[in-house]
């Protein structure tokens, strides 16, 4: 698989739902994050760690992408994260935006290097995501 098809297949999971999940990461993967909290870096047991925090605030946890460009073993992927919360299982809302760009090593992500936003209500912001063809 490609570099650009190995990050397609993790953003078409359902981050909380999906057992597999974690195979999807290097074992020497680092993650530098800049959120709207603030910096993090995160290695294979931090998005572990993670991952079972969010499975306790949400039903789902769906990213959507609207762009996913590939240099060589440099994806970049621009997507929302839409999640469904425990206290209201009937709605999904989306929760932020991402831009990250993935190096890929051994056919799994590895170094990634992300920013996020606070998703709003705007409707301009939520209209640009088509189905990505790899």
């Amino acid at each position: 698989m490609s570099a650009k098809q190995i990050v397609k297949a993790f953003y078409d999971l359902d981050l909380i739902k999906d057992e597999g999940v974690l195979n999807h990461y290097h074992k020497d993967c680092k993650l530098e994050w800049n959120s709207s909290k603030g910096f993090k870096t995160l290695d294979f047991k931090g998005l572990e760690n993670m991952l079972k925090d969010l499975k306790d605030s949400f039903i789902s946890f769906k990213p959507r992408l609207s762009h996913l460009l590939e240099d060589g073993n440099m994806v970049t992927a621009r997507y929302t994260i839409y999640v469904t919360a425990i206290e209201r299982p009937e709605k999904e809302d989306p929760l932020a935006h991402f831009i990250t760009i993935w190096e890929v090593k051994d056919g799994k992500l590895y170094k990634g290097y992300e920013i996020s936003q606070l998703a709003d209500d705007s409707s301009e912001s939520l209209n640009s995501y088509a189905e990505i063809k790899v």
